[in-house]
């Protein structure tokens, strides 16, 4: 397949197929959407810390539920900020606390401030934040929760939770998926029954009552660390079946092609040649399904944490923000804690579709690139 390259004076140059479905990628406006959007939610996990002003579970006891901040550039008198302030804020009323601007006080916004300290890739010491103002006002662009926490860091280092446990899980439910299913196309007879009877009871069981069975059979007593793995482990262990059987049945159509068996003529193991051979030419699907795969990981452990049977206060992950925020006096009166999370899981979960979308087509080789790319 050839497709004129760029600056070619009317020839003609082979394209690999990588750079084709690169071309036939970008080609959508959507799926490079998606991709930026997940390069960059990604990006403030990893940075968190820098970029949240304070500390995960930093509390300040006299602004509970305060209001999300608006940053200014202009003041009353007309002068301009180059850096930005916030206005300081005072509580107004006593039974119905509330907040009110205090425009006597403007706070210059300070970029990369001091602040708590913390471990940048959970290595580096540091104790550099993105932004900030002077101690012992604060600013809280996103609100602040019932217990003064700023909302805006809780996002942020929630997704560390929240994003990370849909790639683990990916990468740990797929390996068993492709390595079973791999074996149970290649071999047939005896293995490719009692495989593929596994996969159908665990498949018949229904994954929402599954996921709860399986969580409730950990000790309750567990650290957050421990919870994040255990949820880790009971999302791949739903989540490898369905891959196994589509994997199974497209091994079933490649173990009889050409280059397999001049691999069994050469003598080459059978695991060898499940690895080295079939498994790579099913690597396209297996892309694709787990870019639409990995956001209801995400929405699994969200769901575990809403019901209280994930992360655990006071880590913040998305799922224990959003239970938090479930109170009709919250939803009705302080509307803010409920956004910020439920934004970024809508988000997170949009890019992931429109980029697994995007990236189905690209790799789709029925596809045939046209014009330049």
């Amino acid at each position: 397949m050839t497709e004129r390259a760029s600056g070619d004076a009317g020839g003609l140059t082979a394209l690999s197929p990588g750079r084709l479905a690169w071309r036939r990628f970008r080609r959508s406006a959507l799926a490079m959407w998606g991709a930026r959007a997940l390069l960059a939610l990604y990006a403030l996990a990893v940075l968190a810390p820098f970029v949240a002003p304070y500390a995960e579970n930093d509390m300040d006891r006299g602004r509970f539920f305060h209001p999300p901040t608006a940053v200014h550039w202009r003041d009353g008198a007309g002068r301009w900020h180059p850096g930005g302030f916030v206005y300081a804020t005072q509580p107004v009323g006593e039974r119905d606390r509330s907040f009110a601007p205090d425009r006597s006080r403007p706070l210059e916004l300070r970029w990369f401030p001091r602040g708590a300290p913390y471990r940048l890739l959970g290595v580096i010491p540091a104790d550099r934040h993105l932004y900030g103002v002077d101690a012992p006002d604060r600013v809280y662009l996103l609100g602040a929760d019932g217990l003064g926490r700023d909302v805006l860091s809780r996002v942020l280092y929630g997704a560390q939770v929240s994003l990370t446990v849909g790639l683990v899980g990916i990468l740990i439910s797929f390996s068993i998926g492709l390595l079973l299913g791999g074996i149970s196309g290649y071999f047939g007879g005896w293995v490719d029954e009692v495989l593929m009877r596994a996969t159908e009871l665990l498949l018949s069981i229904p994954g929402l009552y599954l996921i709860v069975a399986l969580r409730a059979v950990f000790p309750a007593e567990l650290s957050s660390r421990q919870v994040y793995l255990a949820i880790v482990v009971i999302l791949a262990f739903i989540g490898w079946a369905a891959l196994a059987r589509v994997i199974r049945g497209m091994v079933l159509g490649i173990r009889r092609a050409e280059y397999v068996l001049a691999a069994e003529a050469l003598g080459m193991s059978r695991m060898r040649i499940i690895v080295r051979h079939i498994l790579p030419n099913t690597s396209s699907f297996v892309i694709v399904a787990a870019t639409v795969a990995v956001p209801g990981y995400i929405l699994g452990e969200v769901f575990l944490s809403f019901l209280g049977m994930g992360v655990q206060e006071p880590s913040a992950s998305w799922g224990n923000m959003l239970a938090a925020a479930r109170s009709y006096s919250v939803l009705t009166r302080h509307p803010w804690v409920l956004f910020a999370p439920a934004a970024a899981i809508f988000v997170t979960v949009m890019s992931f579709n429109v980029f697994g979308d995007g990236l189905r087509d690209a790799l789709d080789p029925r596809k045939v690139p046209g014009g330049k790319g």
